[in-house]
């Protein structure tokens, strides 16, 4: 049987890594520092065996710390290097004294002050060695950047990328069809995967349940299908709708129609072809 693997977590330390994006107001159950040992709790809560750790910032100190974390719940990190700038050293950098392997680069595209970053000539040079290297690009979008990641994953049709979050669909009672039609048109690339995570923390906790998803995890799958979703529970971010476990619990709900094969690709299986793990 497959290893467990959560492909969405995050670790910081907010001394030497900020996290100014925390509002300690209204995300006070995260405005915390999370540490390997949370997460290995957080793992043994949801059943699994590691997690694919996800940079939450964009800097490259943060990305050589992480990487030289030593824990076992850590199975591979999804870094940050400056795609417009050279990629081979500061990949070099990252990985002198690594313990986790990098298996990912991301970039916060969603928060970017160009909103045509992804389409940049320089980034499409980096994202060229990313696919040299056999590393993935994780997408963490907005619903409105979705077509331009379809261009991008099209032009770049030897690279893998993993849609984080699935392209932020809109909230409970907003139109989802422009949401879901870009994301068919997404998926049609074969070169791309997404995460069923980050649906949670937008919910108050205890106010959500398996039916309140329903639509957004039925458009994943066929959109997708079971063999290009990973779940992600974008933890410690999952605390803000009450926790991992809940929402591990309700996409388990969500998709009892699968196979066992089918549930062990998604909570798993696919992470560990996708970003060549173990």
């Amino acid at each position: 049987m497959s290893a467990g693997i959560d492909a969405h977590v995050h670790l910081w330390n907010r001394a030497v890594d900020p996290q100014d994006w925390i509002d300690p107001k209204t995300m006070a159950p995260i405005a915390r520092d999370f540490d390997a040992s949370d997460l290995g709790e957080m793992l043994a809560a949801t059943g699994l065996d590691g997690a694919v750790l996800v940079q939450s910032s964009n800097s490259l100190e943060e990305s050589i710390r992480l990487a030289g974390l030593n824990s076992s719940a850590v199975v591979g990190l999804v870094a940050w290097v400056d795609l417009a700038a050279e990629v081979g050293p500061q990949l070099d950098r990252i990985r002198e004294n690594a313990v986790v392997p990098v298996v990912g680069v991301r970039h916060l595209v969603h928060i970017d002050q160009d909103p045509e970053w992804l389409m940049r000539e320089e980034v499409g040079v980096g994202l060229a060695v990313l696919e040299r290297e056999g590393l993935c690009f994780d997408l963490v979008v907005r619903e409105w950047q979705l077509p331009q990641a379809s261009r991008l994953a099209a032009r770049h049709g030897e690279l893998r990328f993993v849609l984080d979050h699935l392209g932020d669909p809109p909230e409970p009672g907003e139109g989802r069809s422009r949401w879901g039609m870009r994301l068919r048109d997404l998926a049609r690339q074969p070169n791309v995967v997404a995460k069923v995570s980050g649906l949670t923390s937008g919910h108050a906790p205890g106010s959500w349940g398996p039916a309140d998803l329903a639509d957004l995890v039925t458009i994943a799958l066929g959109c997708f299908g079971p063999e290009r979703l990973l779940y992600g529970s974008d933890w410690p971010l999952a605390e803000l709708g009450g926790g991992a476990v809940p929402w591990k619990s309700a996409l388990e709900t969500l998709l009892d129609g699968l196979s066992a094969s089918e549930s062990a690709r998604v909570f798993g299986g696919n992470a560990a072809d996708v970003y060549s793990l173990f």
